[in-house]
């Protein structure tokens, strides 16, 4: 007789939780990789224009972006320096004039002597469609002039980004009369691409799953099992549900629709009635003798 194989008596670690919590670490580390790509250009200030000791600054900031309504809004806060302020720089020592370029609604005036406070000023958006998302990119040319009493003044830009739905870049150019233009251009951010695309991921994911659990009741002749169909039933409207939780809440007839929306709805809804109608004929059918019936109970013998 051949001599028995002894398997060592030493300890192993599990392939299969190792794996599962180096996959863990590469998700968390790859997630925190992002945030902190995206703070940090959150955090990014772009400086354009003259730094002149007697020149007016202009802080910009987006705090929103209205793709549907094609629209961005900045919030603008003026400070003049030098011997064109007052109280450090709180109020113009004559009438200022901030004149924006025809993308927003109106220059901004302020009186002297006067405090100067933020103004939220509306940006019109050009380029790009909603029905694009998750992939729609804009863009904004915003201009920046300064007129203090009867001349004109240099202007500095310091342009920052706080909305997190969208990621801006910015070329920045100065012409000859101190006037800054600033040519500004957003995308989605990273999160929003990724959380798009798994939305995608996840709806063929669960139409594919209800498309072989559909095949396995009808080749099967299952009948009407009534779980299955509740669980059909209940993704077909939790999709619905899930696509709402879309970051920036796209309208309807997106390319997140046409890629995956609709036709996972679709997919569902077909299985769902598919099972429906198949599992009424197996109903109604008489089981042969001795075969198993709808609910797996073997059908009685006939005398």
């Amino acid at each position: 007789m051949s001599a028995v194989r002894r398997r060592p008596s030493g300890r192993r670690f599990p392939l299969l939780p190792g794996l599962l919590l180096l996959a863990i670490a590469a998700a968390v580390g790859v997630g925190a990789w992002l945030q902190f790509g995206e703070r940090q250009a959150q955090d990014t200030v772009h400086t354009a224009g003259r730094a002149d000791p007697d020149r007016v600054d202009v802080e910009a900031t987006i705090q929103r972006v209205d793709a549907a309504g094609r629209e961005l809004v900045l919030r603008v806060l003026v400070t003049p320096r030098g011997a064109l302020a007052e109280a450090g720089g709180i109020a113009p020592a004559d009438d200022l004039t901030l004149q924006t370029s025809t993308a927003t609604r109106g220059d901004l005036t302020f009186k002297a002597h006067q405090r100067i406070s933020t103004l939220d000023v509306p940006v019109a958006l050009t380029g790009g469609s909603i029905t694009d998302y998750p992939f729609d990119a804009y863009g904004a040319d915003v201009e920046f002039a300064a007129v203090l009493g009867q001349e004109k003044v240099p202007v500095r830009v310091l342009f920052s980004n706080n909305y997190v739905l969208f990621a801006s870049t910015v070329e920045a150019s100065t012409a000859n009369d101190g006037a800054t233009v600033l040519d500004i251009g957003l995308a989605r951010s990273n999160s929003v691409l990724v959380f798009a695309v798994f939305m995608m991921i996840a709806m063929w994911a669960l139409a594919v799953s209800v498309l072989i659990g559909g095949w396995y009741l009808v080749t099967r002749r299952k009948g009407l099992t009534w779980p299955a169909l509740g669980w059909m039933a209940a993704t077909l409207f939790a999709l619905a549900a899930f696509r709402n939780t879309a970051p920036g809440t796209p309208p309807i007839g997106c390319l997140l629709d046409y890629l995956a929306f609709l036709w996972a709805e679709i997919l569902i809804a077909f299985c769902l009635i598919t099972v429906v109608v198949t599992g009424i004929r197996a109903e109604r059918e008489p089981p042969a003798e001795g075969a198993e019936g709808p609910e797996g109970v073997a059908a009685p013998a006939r005398a």
